[in-house]
């Protein structure tokens, strides 16, 4: 812990007090502990032990059944690239709040482990007994864009069939999941893959500023080559537009041999340059 326990922020929380406070009764600083160890990714053996415990609490809860705590400590799990953490996710996704559920599948998603596909298919299924809709409109009862994400990162082809109607669900967000999915698990690069790329280019010209943030993040995550040209010239921040254009351009390094450059990957970088 030496190398961790040098990490403070602002306020001059170490490792050792995170942990502690964590492990504390002040539900204010155990929530924040979770989130602050996520956010330093604090890989230390004792800090993912505790958060894994977390995932268990029954003190923080909201009026309306909520576990904040949970849901921080999920997150963090994700972030601290610790699959020993993979169990503790798949039971989260029975937890009945909806944020626990969606946190738990995202951080699965993060963590890479094929385990965890049969219970993200029963959750897309909605056949998880216990569960709650989202406590808000347009009360979800799942997080399917979420469960979807994951199943098309962890390559779960056989979650096809039940992913392709979400692809005309009625909130646009959980369409492009599907279409983000749908590429990732068909044949990427053909006419039947580009079919779904070529949809999230689309949904770039979205009115919503929300929703273009999330495809320029869906782009990214399957670095869809056509899609350069039309991320750069997004109604966005850069930033966002920078982050997007970089997971194509990572796709396209995996594809050459080093010191030599693809014609895509030249043509990222130069639209990158343009957006610094």
């Amino acid at each position: 812990m030496d190398n961790a326990a040098n990490i403070r922020d602002d306020n001059q929380l170490t490792v050792e007090q995170a942990i502690a406070n964590l492990q504390g009764e002040d539900l204010g600083l155990r929530v924040y502990a979770a989130w602050w160890l996520g956010r330093f990714r604090v890989d230390v053996p004792e800090a993912i032990d505790v958060l894994i415990t977390a995932l268990a609490d029954e003190d923080d809860r909201t009026h309306v059944g909520g576990y904040p705590l949970r849901r921080n400590a999920a997150r963090a799990l994700g972030k601290l690239g610790e699959k020993r953490a993979v169990p503790a996710l798949i039971r989260a996704l029975e937890c009945a709040d909806f944020y626990v559920r969606e946190a738990a599948a995202q951080s699965l998603e993060m963590l890479g482990d094929s385990c965890c596909i049969p219970r993200l298919i029963e959750l897309l299924n909605n056949q998880v007994p216990g569960t709650l809709p989202a406590p808000e409109p347009p009360q979800l009862t799942q997080p399917f864009d979420a469960i979807i994400e994951a199943l098309g990162t962890l390559g779960a082809v056989e979650a096809i069939p039940l992913i392709q109607p979400f692809l005309d669900h009625f909130i646009p967000r959980i369409q492009y999941a599907a279409a983000r999915a749908m590429y990732q698990l068909t044949f990427k690069e053909t006419e039947v893959g580009n079919q779904y790329g070529d949809r999230l280019v689309q949904a770039l010209a979205h009115d919503d500023l929300q929703l273009r943030r999330a495809v320029l993040a869906d782009l990214g995550a399957i670095g869809y080559l056509p899609a350069a040209e039309a991320i750069a010239e997004t109604l966005a921040e850069n930033s966002l537009k920078l982050i997007a254009l970089k997971g194509l351009l990572e796709k396209q390094l995996l594809q050459t041999t080093p010191p030599n450059l693809s014609p895509g990957a030249i043509k990222v970088m130069q639209l990158m340059d343009a957006l610094l």
